[in-house]
């Protein structure tokens, strides 16, 4: 499958059984799609994703650089989050206590942490295992979006469980199933083709508990990886208005929008939702989530220290609204 240069079997890991773990994309986006912007947007993260998780397979680094040579700017973060979940799942079953996930950090993906971290979640999904425990080889806060990316991975994997009958797996904490939470919001803006309306009505099923955190992870996903016209996204932020979660979606773009604009890929999905669902640039919006971050203090590590980061941000987000509204 190829997709404007991008073959997910590029760099396929070397024979044995690294070659039984790589991913071919037709599994992550079949589907009866339409064609159109959303299908490319979805088809185009999803791809550069197998394709990083192939090429960090072969557990050589020139080969990941010339992975990332080959592909547009904007999709490298999804070619470092596929390698972040490799990294993961090479770790894991070689038991070599995070190494190559730090390896990365420190090398090819030193400004896609966030990718990184999200990847590292779903190779825990991929093996079925919790991400906590691996989640403590990585930064020291960012760390926690591992929980985020194996709720994504869990999700795509039990469609039925995870988006109808709303299930939540049985291995986490009650708060980290909040976290968990996002990763099936990011999965409800691909598994919808992002479609405003449905990825609202989605999340409208869900518990009144649940929605925050529902409404954060669609909105990360419609800033980083995009899809949406601007009619549609105004249409989300209005719903997300009208279910009481608005500062939730602000605070999940600020997130997205503080991994692009350290990741230099201010392009395309970032600079047409940013103003629409925060209601700012997108550089003022990272500089909520960095300005947050650095009010928790230097010692910032566990899970309850994110949520407050989380909390921080929702709380500049309404400061700004009030300051333009007032």
């Amino acid at each position: 499958m190829h997709h404007d240069g991008i073959d997910p079997a590029a760099a396929p890991p070397a024979g044995g059984w690294r070659r039984l773990l790589a991913r071919d994309a037709d599994e992550v986006v079949a589907g009866p799609w339409a064609a159109g912007p959303a299908r490319r947007a979805v088809e185009e993260a999803e791809s550069s994703y197998v394709s990083g998780f192939n090429a960090a397979l072969s557990r050589d680094p020139a080969v990941f650089q010339e992975l990332l040579d080959g592909l547009p700017h904007e999709r490298w973060t999804f070619a470092c989050e596929g390698a972040g979940a490799a990294s993961a799942v090479l770790d894991l079953l070689t038991l070599a206590r995070g190494r190559r996930l730090r390896e990365l950090l420190s090398g090819p993906a030193a400004r896609h942490h966030h990718a990184v971290h999200l990847g590292a979640g779903r190779g825990y999904a991929l093996l079925r295992l919790p991400p906590v425990r691996g989640a403590r080889r990585g930064h020291p806060l960012l760390r926690w979006l591992a929980v985020d990316g194996y709720g994504f991975q869990r999700s795509q994997e039990s469609n039925a469980r995870m988006l109808d009958e709303r299930a939540m797996p049985g291995l986490l904490t009650r708060a980290r199933c909040a976290t968990f939470d996002q990763g099936l919001g990011r999965l409800l803006w691909h598994h919808e083709r992002a479609s405003a309306v449905a990825v609202a009505d989605r999340i409208a099923g869900f518990p009144v508990g649940r929605r925050a955190d529902l409404w954060a992870g669609a909105a990360f996903a419609a800033t980083r990886t995009g899809g949406a016209t601007g009619e549609e996204l105004a249409l989300l932020t209005e719903r997300a208005g009208a279910d009481g979660y608005r500062s939730c979606l602000a605070q999940g773009c600020a997130f997205a929008s503080m991994a692009v604009v350290r990741e230099g890929a201010l392009l395309g999905p970032a600079m047409l939702a940013v103003p629409i669902l925060a209601g700012a640039e997108p550089e003022e919006a990272a500089s909520w989530a960095d300005r947050s971050l650095l009010a928790l203090g230097h010692d910032v590590r566990t899970h309850d220290d994110y949520l407050a980061w989380q909390a921080e941000t929702r709380r500049a987000w309404s400061r700004r609204h009030h300051l333009v509204t007032r």
